[in-house]
């Protein structure tokens, strides 16, 4: 049989001890990987149904603000892929009036400019803010579609206050104040404000 191992006992507890050790480490993991599974199979169910949500409502400002910039036609977005919406792309649908049904890409720069505008602004109309900034957004829009845009800024001012850096005639005369810079003195610049509702008053009365 050979020598008797007096410390084999200490040592199976020893053992033993280790083995509950990494058992219940095994175990820890195993059920944060199956919570962790759980929550993100939760997260991604929740997302789909949201970015479905957000998507249609996308899709119908879309539809509605596109032939107020194209003065007619239609435009329409759809999903590259349906059955997975979280990694599908998303594919914008035009059609301008006297065109084909066209893909943006396939447009000229200044319909791209007006069908990436309609995308914003239908983006934004899903929450409007009470404020809304934009910075040289008509700058690629030539004298034709500038009226259209801002046909579709006075319809936007009715519920947000829109603040617009421009250096565009036709949208400084439909704002109502105008802010600017002028250096009547070589090095000194100085602010200038102009209210043109009041400006038209005093026009009107004289």
């Amino acid at each position: 049989l050979g020598e008797v191992r007096l410390w084999a006992i200490e040592r199976e507890a020893e053992l033993k001890a280790e083995y509950d050790r990494h058992q219940n480490q095994y175990d820890d993991l195993t059920s944060a990987i199956a919570d962790l599974r759980d929550s993100i199979h939760r997260i991604n169910h929740t997302c789909k149904i949201r970015f479905a949500e957000t998507f249609q409502s996308v899709d119908e400002k879309f539809r509605e603000i596109f032939p107020i910039l194209f003065e007619g036609g239609e435009g329409w977005l759809s999903l590259t892929s349906q059955d997975d919406p979280l990694e599908s792309g998303v594919e914008i649908h035009v059609h301008p009036p006297g065109k084909k049904v066209l893909v943006m890409s396939l447009l000229s720069g200044g319909e791209k400019a007006l069908t990436a505008l309609a995308l914003i602004f239908a983006l934004y109309l899903i929450k409007p803010s009470p404020f809304c900034l934009l910075d040289e957004t008509d700058a690629p829009l030539d004298e034709a579609n500038i009226d259209r845009f801002n046909r579709l800024l006075k319809q936007l001012s009715r519920a947000s206050q829109i603040i617009m850096v421009t250096h565009n005639k036709r949208t400084m005369q439909i704002s109502h104040t105008l802010y600017g810079v002028t250096m009547e003195i070589p090095g000194v610049s100085r602010l200038v404000s102009v209210n043109l509702a009041e400006a038209e008053a005093l026009t009107t009365d004289v």
